[in-house]
């Protein structure tokens, strides 16, 4: 069933005032209120070139997303006791047959597969492994090798690396390789993120211990060097962006993905030496938010610019019941998603916490795009609550 109302996102200015800032306009629909997945994707599923939706087993046919098609058979889980096989989604045509397949990561420490899009609205696609054991809470799927294929950024058995699909044999198992040291990590590690921090044109990968340097296209192979950063004790996904405008490219972070904090981290430089200051935009306490915000299990994090004044802003929000409704962190506190407007104060960033929904929250990876076409960007999330799209009208009211 679906449901649909109009939200109006509100500043919560519990310390300070906002002035001369506009309310957004958004509409919340809900696809579902059932337990399938923590991930969603967006992307064109049946090749009519309109966006569809996928979440769990199931792919929402856009652009109305009311018919949901399942592409996999469906296992509902229970939310106060289980944790979901589906953790986070990418759509990419695997195989190269001009139809887009879907690519999910499972648990962590389990196995990651893609889907193979067979054309036809019914009947169970078939299943291919990706890599066998993908460790870390919020790997991703990005083009590394710049070859046009999607690598999965991850670690595994206390590695740092990526795999890479074997073009000649799509449907075989992709190759892993480190770039770092056997770390010891366990499959439960947090945060992960990709972005050229030293500004030297390559794509550089980041924990929350520091950042591994690329080395270039031709000794992407080898282990890059590493460099010392404490990020926090780990958050979700990392982001590689001038907040500051002084030229230096800094690190966005959410601190820790089942407790408390977001964070940008302030590039300075010193010759030759990298270094980082942390910029706290939410903590634990009330007062270390100057608009009195604060949320705990921020699992999950976009950049986007929301309201399209060339700026890029932040969202984020409570992930549903982390470890269950016994042992997380504030379990019966609202199921909040904010996005932060990233203005500047006096040349200083300032971020200004927009609530835009307080019975939903986000998963482990979310979505943001834009579903019809109007050029804002939507947000798609899916937790232990269900499936929800908002949709930005580009409108603010009065």
């Amino acid at each position: 069933m679906l449901f649909s109302f109009m939200v109006i996102l509100t500043a919560c200015c519990t310390e300070q005032k906002v002035e001369n800032v506009k309310e957004r306009v958004f509409e919340k629909q809900i696809l579902s209120t059932e337990f399938y997945a923590e991930g969603v994707g967006v992307g064109d599923i049946n090749s009519d070139q309109v966006p569809d939706i996928v979440a769990g087993p199931f792919w929402f046919k856009g652009p109305d997303f009311t018919e949901k098609i399942s592409f996999y058979k469906p296992k509902l889980f229970d939310k106060k006791k289980e944790y979901s096989d589906n953790f986070s989604v990418a759509i990419r045509d695997v195989n190269e047959d001009n139809k887009n397949d879907i690519l999910i990561i499972g648990f962590p420490g389990e196995a990651a597969y893609w889907y193979e899009n067979h054309g036809q609205d019914m009947g169970y696609w078939e299943k291919h492994l990706i890599y066998p054991k993908v460790d870390n809470e919020s790997p991703t799927f990005y083009d590394l090798t710049g070859d046009g294929r999607l690598e999965l950024i991850f670690h595994t058995n206390g590695y740092l690396g990526y795999a890479v699909q074997n073009t000649d044999a799509p449907n075989e198992p992709w190759t892993f390789h480190a770039i770092s040291k056997d770390w010891g990590w366990q499959k439960f590690s947090h945060g992960l993120g990709l972005g050229d921090i030293n500004d030297d044109g390559r794509v550089d990968i980041m924990k929350n211990e520091g950042w591994w340097e690329n080395p270039g296209k031709d000794k992407l192979n080898s282990q890059w060097t590493f460099h010392s950063v404490d990020f926090g004790p780990g958050g979700a996904q990392m982001y590689v962006m001038d907040i500051d405008k002084d030229g230096l490219n800094d690190v966005v972070t959410t601190l820790d993905a089942h407790g408390w904090g977001l964070a940008w981290f302030k590039q300075v430089r010193s010759g030759n030496v990298l270094t980082f200051e942390q910029q706290l935009i939410m903590g634990e306490k009330l007062s270390d938010n100057p608009y009195g915000v604060r949320f705990s299990q921020p699992h999950a994090l976009k950049l986007e610019d929301i309201d399209k004044d060339g700026v890029t802003d932040l969202v984020s929000g409570k992930r549903v019941w982390t470890r269950g409704p016994q042992e997380s962190w504030e379990p019966d506190e609202p199921a909040v998603v904010y996005w932060f407007k990233l203005t500047y104060k006096a040349g200083n960033p300032h971020f200004i916490p927009y609530l835009m929904d307080d019975d939903s929250g986000v998963g482990v990876d979310f979505s943001i795009t834009d579903l019809d076409n109007n050029n804002y960007p939507d947000i798609i999330t899916c937790n232990k609550n269900g499936v929800f799209v908002f949709k930005n009208f580009g409108k603010s009211t009065n």
